[in-house]
C-alpha cells in the first residue's frame, strides 16, 4: 500500500456531493427503498455517520469547526460489500481455459499450496486488500487456504487498516492434493483456535469454511456444524450448485441426501449467517429451505460466465425471499470491481429474458450484501449511526463516461451508465470507519 494515499483519521468531517443509499430492498419497497440527494452532505463523526441529507439541511446543522469537502460530478455510496471472494487466488485471476473442476486441479490447488508460508500469505493479503479498497470495497467474505497461517496473515493485514472483514480457513479432507488436506479433527481444532484468536476482535469476524461438499467427508461437515453450535455468531461460508458436473458428483458422494443443499442441512450448516456461493442450479425445495433458514446466496456473475457455470435465475430466488449478495469470486471471477460485476449481472439477466434495475443492482452491492451477512444494521447504508464505510465515485472518470453522463436524463439512467461503464477508475476515495484508506493517484 502507498502510505501517502492514506489520510489521518478525522474525528469529524463532512463531504458534499450527490449521495445515494438504501434503507430496504427495491424489489419489496420500490422507490421507498432508497434515498437520493442530488446535492447532499454526509457528516461523519468518530467513525460513524452523524447526519446525511440535502445540503441545505445538513449545512444548517454543521458546526463551523468541521471541515467540508466538496466534490463536483461525484456520487457518494456506501462501501461495496463482496460476499464471496478467495484472497489466495489473486495471483491466478484470468487463468485460461477450464471449467470448475478441472480449473481447481489445474490452477487453484497448486497456487494455494504456497500459503503454507505465512510471509508469502501476508504479501498476497496486502495486494488483495489494496485491490479491494482501490475498487471501493470495504467489507468482504473471504476464503483463506487450508493453512491456518493464511488466515492469520489476512486478519493481521485487515486489522491494520481497521476494515470489517470476515474470513476463514478452508476445511478439506479429501479429493485434493495431500499438502492441501487436513483431517476432520485437525480442521476442527485449527478453526476453533482461529475463532478464539480473531472472531469479534476489532472489526474482524470468522467464517467456518468447508470448501464444498465434494472435498469434505461427512465427518468433517459435522465438525463444521459443531463449530457453529459452539460459537454462535460465526459464519458458514461455502459453495453450492455452481456447476452441473459438481452437482452430479455430490449426488454420487452423498446418496443419502435428497439434494445438494441437504448435504449441508444434515450437518447443521444452514442459518442466518450461512452464505452459499453461486446457487445457480437450485431446485424449488432447495430455494424454499434457504428462505426458511434465512441463509444467503452470493451471486458471482463474472465467475459464472468465465467458468461457463450457468445463468443465475435471480427472479426465482427473489420470489422465494432468499437473501442475495454479490460476489466477485476472484480468481474465478475476473475483476475486483463491483461495478464490473454489476455490468455482468445485468447481462446474465438479459440472457435469461429478464432485466436488472440499476437501483436493485446497487442495493445488492451495498445494503443487500450487508443483509446477506447479517450486518444490515451496521454497514451497507449511510443512515445515522452506521459505521462510516463509504466510497466517493467520479461520474466523469473517463472521457466516455463524461460524455455519456451529459446525456443522461434522470438518476436511473445515470446509475445504469455507472453500473455499465464504471470500474476502478471511478473510485476517487474509499473510507473505512471514517478514515480514507484509498485515494486515487493522479499522474
Amino acid at each position: 500500500m502507498n502510505d501517502k494515499s492514506i489520510t489521518d483519521h478525522e474525528s469529524s468531517c463532512a463531504y458534499r456531493a450527490a449521495i445515494l443509499y438504501f434503507v430496504g430492498d427495491p424489489h419489496q419497497l420500490g422507490e421507498q427503498a432508497w434515498h437520493y440527494h442530488e446535492d447532499g452532505v454526509l457528516w461523519v463523526e468518530d467513525g460513524h455517520i452523524k447526519a446525511v441529507g440535502p445540503a441545505d439541511q445538513v449545512l444548517a446543522l454543521l458546526p463551523q469547526r468541521i471541515p467540508l469537502e466538496t466534490f463536483a460530478h461525484h456520487l457518494i455510496l456506501p462501501g461495496f460489500i463482496d460476499t464471496h471472494i478467495h484472497y489466495p487466488q489473486t495471483e491466478m485471476i484470468a487463468a485460461y481455459g477450464e471449467q470448475l473442476l478441472s480449473w481447481l486441479n489445474t490452477y487453484t490447488f497448486p497456487t494455494e499450496m504456497q500459503f503454507a508460508d505465512e510471509q508469502y500469505a501476508a504479501s498476497v493479503a496486502e495486494v488483495f486488500l489494496d485491490e479491494l479498497l482501490r475498487n471501493g470495497t470495504t467489507t468482504a467474505l473471504v476464503f483463506g487456504t487450508v493453512h491456518p497461517q493464511s488466515v492469520d496473515a489476512f486478519f493481521q493485514a485487515a486489522q491494520q487498516r481497521s476494515l470489517r472483514m470476515i474470513a476463514g480457513k478452508v476445511m478439506m479432507d479429501r479429493h485434493a492434493p495431500e499438502g492441501l488436506c487436513d483431517t476432520a479433527e485437525q480442521s476442527y481444532a485449527d478453526s476453533k483456535a482461529l475463532i478464539e484468536r480473531w472472531h469479534g476482535v476489532d472489526r474482524l469476524q470468522y467464517a467456518v469454511t468447508p470448501r464444498f461438499a465434494p472435498t469434505s467427508t461427512q465427518q468433517q461437515l459435522n465438525k463444521a456444524g459443531q463449530l457453529l453450535q459452539e460459537h454462535p455468531g460465526v459464519y458458514l461460508h461455502t459453495h453450492l450448485s455452481e456447476n452441473t458436473d459438481e452437482i452430479a458428483w455430490v449426488h454420487e458422494l452423498f446418496p443419502q441426501s435428497k439434494n445438494y443443499l441437504d448435504v449441508y442441512d444434515q450437518a447443521g450448516l444452514l442459518g442466518r449467517r450461512s452464505v452459499f456461493a453461486h446457487g445457480i442450479h437450485l431446485c424449488d425445495d432447495e430455494c424454499a429451505r434457504l428462505a426458511e433458514t434465512a441463509s444467503a446466496i452470493a451471486h458471482c456473475p463474472t465467475s459464472n460466465l468465465f467458468l461457463g457455470s450457468g445463468l443465475l435465475p435471480l427472479d426465482k430466488l427473489q420470489k422465494q425471499g432468499i437473501n442475495i449478495g454479490l460476489g466477485t469470486d476472484v480468481g474465478g471471477g475476473t475483476s475486483f470491481s463491483m461495478l464490473r460485476t454489476l455490468d455482468e449481472a445485468y447481462k446474465i439477466q438479459q440472457l435469461r429474458g429478464n432485466t436488472l434495475d440499476p437501483f436493485q443492482a446497487l442495493y445488492f452491492a451495498t445494503l443487500g450484501g450487508a443483509k446477506a451477512l447479517d450486518l444490515d444494521q451496521t454497514i451497507g447504508s449511510l443512515q445515522p449511526g452506521f459505521e462510516a464505510d463509504f466510497c466517493i465515485l467520479d461520474l466523469q472518470a473517463t472521457p466516455l463516461m463524461a460524455f455519456r453522463m451529459a446525456h443522461c436524463r434522470n438518476v436511473r439512467e445515470t446509475l445504469f451508465a455507472l453500473n455499465t461503464l464504471g470500474d476502478d477508475r471511478c473510485v476517487e476515495r474509499t473510507y473505512a470507519l471514517g478514515r480514507c484508506v484509498h485515494q486515487k493517484e493522479f499522474k
